[in-house]
């Protein structure tokens, strides 16, 4: 289930509905799907994937889907499963939004992962980036990477 600030709980159907009404109402206009994870530091980690389609200059629309508790040993894992939730949502999201928009609508779908050069996961860096590049997604981190650290985190 996803959730919305305007339009409440949500299926995956939903969001794509209402994904597809928001291209459509300015279809000449260049468009960003960001796909981002982020999760909190207790115990179990409760992890949170937002998707927002951003219209560039011209505002954006995002939606967020909490996953069961997990508890992970390391921040490493905790990272790598980020870094998958947020590859398999995009993979889903990608085909099915090609299949009604066509893949002129979209350019440089983007993986945001909250990594970045200072602090603990600065050695994560090469590993997440070569994950979410070996799927076809460009790959943003920190200081960049507002899809995980501002959109999903606001929802952790």
């Amino acid at each position: 289930m996803f959730y919305s600030q305007s339009k409440g709980a949500l299926a995956l159907d939903e969001v794509l509905t209402e994904v597809i009404s928001f291209v459509k109402k300015a279809p000449e206009r260049k468009y960003k799907i960001i796909i981002g994870s982020d999760s909190a530091s207790s115990s179990p980690v409760e992890l949170v994937t937002a998707i927002t389609v951003w219209r560039v200059g011209n505002g954006a629309i995002h939606f967020w889907k909490k996953a069961e508790p997990q508890s992970f040993k390391t921040l490493r894992d905790r990272i790598y499963q980020e870094t998958i939730n947020s590859i398999t949502l995009a993979q889903e999201v990608r085909s099915r939004l090609r299949d009604c928009l066509g893949e002129e609508i979209f350019w440089n779908d983007q993986i945001h992962i909250d990594v970045g050069e200072n602090g603990p996961t600065k050695e994560l860096i090469d590993t997440v980036v070569g994950m979410v590049k070996g799927y076809g997604f460009e790959a943003v981190i920190k200081p960049y990477s507002f899809g995980a650290s501002t959109v999903a985190d606001k929802h952790t």
